[in-house]
């Protein structure tokens, strides 16, 4: 530094000049100068009254109303103000209607409250019986080309319980017929699925007795809740209905002769004891109906109070059902006597 030079102030850095601000003493100035009206209150006053602050819409008109509200005013929670919006678990954004109340679409109304349940299962809490109906596809009754299987589960009011959807690929059903592997999703009133049936491709043969037919249950998807495994027989279809853990808590028995003609063919649901808990039935739906498509209507019973997880198997073991006795590759029937 050189001597000669006088030392310098620190820097500051250079401060805006405002409306009103001035750099002689006695900050801030008299007389009403200084910086605008604060938009608040000074410090230890009472809040302004209501209405202070003005409306945010500019002054209505002369001969038109107040502006209207843009947001509904803040009421206590539980005094006739805003509630609780209660969601089924699985269906975000879906309030579910209250069990008794009308349901829009011919559906059946949600049980609520029901303690470990899978979500979308509690509507099997509150039935002992299922009708699953198969939709005629008229392309397949015309042409013979195989299409996707779609089903509608409705209770015996006629409610709606459940959609299913067969979810295959064109070759894999044109060229395996009724005993292709398939994914089939159970889908509720608002689309979500809830149940999900994975069939893999095998024999259903009593020359096969390695490779006999399965079918996994999961709900939610990915959750396995049961399986359906074929038995091996000669005479008649036997089926083990398994838990998640692969021990058997049900059986089924089918009949030597699975032809439907002018009558209902049924397979009986045993518990392990041989005693009869249910049935599951393929019903007589008319001449043409059964002639002309493979669309059947199918029939479940079951016990009241058994777990909805068991009942859930038993409907996938209806649709395996289905498929190995009942389902029809170009328009051909495919009924034998026995399991050969």
């Amino acid at each position: 530094m050189n001597p000669q030079q006088q030392p310098q102030a620190p820097y500051a850095p250079y401060a805006p000049q405002y409306q009103g601000y001035t750099d002689q003493p006695g900050y801030p100035p008299a007389g009403g100068g200084g910086y605008p009206p604060a938009p608040y209150p000074p410090p230890g006053t009472q809040s302004p009254p209501a209405g202070y602050w003005g409306s945010p819409y500019p002054p209505a008109a002369p001969g038109y109303g107040q502006p209207p509200q843009m947001y509904a005013p803040n009421q206590p929670y539980g005094g006739g103000g805003y509630q609780p919006v209660m969601v089924q678990p699985g269906m975000p954004g879906h309030p579910p209607p209250v069990m008794g109340q009308p349901v829009p679409g011919g559906w059946m109304p949600i049980p609520q409250g029901i303690p470990n349940c899978p979500p979308g299962l509690e509507y099997l809490t509150a039935i002992d019986q299922l009708l699953v109906h198969q939709k005629v596809e008229l392309l397949e009754a015309f042409t013979g080309f195989e299409t996707a299987n779609k089903y509608t589960v409705k209770n015996t009011l006629g409610q709606k319980v459940y959609w299913a959807m067969e979810d295959t690929g064109c070759c894999n059903r044109m060229c395996c017929g009724a005993a292709r592997a398939f994914d089939m999703k159970i889908l509720d009133t608002y689309q979500n699925e809830v149940l999900h049936f994975n069939r893999p491709l095998r024999c259903s043969s009593c020359w096969f007795p390695c490779c006999l037919q399965t079918m996994e249950v999961t709900a939610p998807p990915g959750n396995v809740i049961g399986y359906v495994e074929q038995d091996w027989s000669i005479l008649t279809p036997q089926f083990s209905i398994k838990n998640q853990n692969g021990e058997t808590v049900l059986k089924i028995s089918g009949p030597f002769c699975t032809f439907s003609i002018c009558g209902d063919v049924e397979f009986e649901v045993l518990s392990t004891n041989g005693t009869q808990v249910g049935k599951i039935s393929k019903q007589w739906s008319g001449l043409g109906r059964e002639m002309f498509t493979d669309a059947d209507h199918f029939g479940i019973n079951f016990p009241m109070d058994l777990d909805v997880r068991v009942k859930a198997t038993l409907l996938g073991a209806l649709f395996l059902i289905d498929y190995m006795f009942f389902e029809k590759s170009g328009n051909k029937e495919q009924d034998r006597p026995g399991m050969f």
